[in-house]
């Protein structure tokens, strides 16, 4: 009987991408994968090890699908991903369930792992995170037909007192122009129009590899690819965000007019502490720069709220800086204290209550500042990718290029006559919080 095996996908964009490759490996060797967990007879979790609830889902899951041994077909249970780069051993030890584990720079191996776990010898593959993705390999694709994400460089140099990703991904390692490329033609032949570059620290895109930054050229590399309609970027840290970039983005039409540019915080002595690159005044003529060179940019943003030494003047700082700026899109994270990072050993900690207070307050200031900056669009016509069709309310609901998948808002689309997964013209006629609606026009 042929095994059939179901991965279950935690945490980032670029863990996804490890799961589609490691399904395109599994289906090359025969198995046969599945969408029900109570059909599997092999599942695979790919964790995600970031941040205390990150962790404690990934947890969670695994003991979730390990009383399908009892309940259903499984037979063999994998973890993958960051949490087991991180604690390979206590995951062997403390939880007996577990029947085989891979880390971040193995996943490639993952039908050996497969075999030998069916076989009960319990495999561990985990050694240092060296794996770039530049050998072209199978993947099998869970986004929509018309959008994937397309990893351009692995792991992170940037050192930040509260991250962990250096240690689960290992140092930044920038995939060659070329293989990039090929990808991305290959996700342009299966019928691919939006792609979404992604890395830990996208701007520093090639200063390994070539010695200088690279991503202006990879950009219209990716966006030369017959089929791809929008490129669009993510986590393009301020350091190395260059006036070529800025120009590339204003001038290219398949480039988004979409910048997902984490800060983490305003105040110097709290980016100090955080050992972030910058100060504030860099982040505002940065910002300045963009918007005066691409006026109809949609800006997002990370921030950490409640660091360690974080006081209310502080915070009170930080939601002025917030209300100058009035981010298009902005997303709030409370401060989560990971082992083996400096954060945890830094005096003046905050209380939860504080950091849910802080982060609730915040993102309420960000409601209001995202409804208004959603008001100036009444009128405009965008160009929308339809993702499905609302049969009760007869309408289309998609994205604009000022949208990523998953994370931002929506936009609903009457009288359209296209289909899922095209572009279609639509005049916006009215804005909510953090969605939009309209009418097709061509």
């Amino acid at each position: 009987m042929t095994e059939k095996i179901k991965v279950v996908t935690l945490g980032c964009e670029k863990n996804l991408v490890d799961s589609e490759i490691m399904s395109g490996l599994i289906h090359e060797r025969g198995y046969e994968l599945t969408e029900e967990k109570e059909e599997a007879t092999v599942i695979i979790v790919n964790t995600c090890g970031f941040i205390d609830a990150a962790k404690e889902e990934s947890v969670n899951t695994i003991l979730d699908m390990a009383d399908l041994k009892n309940t259903a077909n499984l037979k063999a249970l994998i973890v993958s991903g960051c949490l087991t780069q991180r604690y390979k051993e206590q995951l062997m030890k403390e939880m007996p369930e577990i029947d085989g584990i891979v880390g971040t720079g193995d996943f490639h191996h993952i039908t050996d792992i497969v075999d030998k776990a069916l076989a009960g010898r319990k495999p561990v593959m985990v050694g240092n995170p060296i794996f770039n993705y530049e050998q072209k390999l199978p993947r099998r694709l869970s986004t929509p037909r018309y959008t994937a994400y397309l990893k351009i460089a692995e792991g992170c140099d940037n050192a930040c007192t509260f991250c962990s990703i250096p240690i689960m991904r290992g140092k930044f390692r920038s995939r060659t122009i070329e293989s990039i490329v090929s990808e991305a033609e290959d996700l342009a032949a299966q019928g691919v129009k939006e792609v979404s570059l992604i890395a830990q620290d996208s701007t520093n895109y090639g200063s390994d590899l070539y010695g200088e930054l690279k991503l202006p050229e990879l950009l219209q590399r990716v966006s030369e690819v017959e089929g791809i309609a929008w490129v669009r970027l993510h986590y393009a840290y301020p350091g190395f965000f260059t006036d070529e970039l800025i120009e590339l983005i204003a001038t290219n039409p398949k480039i988004c007019k979409y910048i997902d540019m984490p800060l983490q915080h305003s105040e110097d002595r709290i980016l100090k502490r955080m050992r972030r690159p910058g100060r504030q005044q860099d982040a505002k003529e940065l910002i300045l720069k963009i918007r005066a060179r691409i006026p109809d940019v949609s800006l997002r943003t990370s921030i950490i709220v409640g660091f360690p030494g974080e006081t209310e003047e502080d915070f009170s700082n930080l939601m002025e800086f917030v209300k100058e700026i009035k981010f298009d899109r902005l997303g709030v994270f409370t401060y989560s204290p990971e082992e083996e990072t400096p954060a945890v050993r830094l005096p003046d900690q905050v209380p939860d209550d504080v950091k849910e207070y802080r982060a609730n307050t915040l993102m309420e200031l960000q409601r209001v500042i995202a409804q208004e900056r959603n008001g100036e669009k009444i009128g405009k016509v965008l160009d929308v990718l339809l993702e499905r069709y609302d049969g009760r309310n007869d309408v289309y609901i998609g994205r604009s290029q000022h949208d990523a998948p998953e994370i931002d808002g929506e936009v609903f689309v009457t009288g359209s006559n296209k289909g899922i997964g095209e572009i279609s013209k639509v005049r916006i006629t009215h804005s909510f919080d953090f969605d939009l609606s309209g009418e097709e026009i061509a």
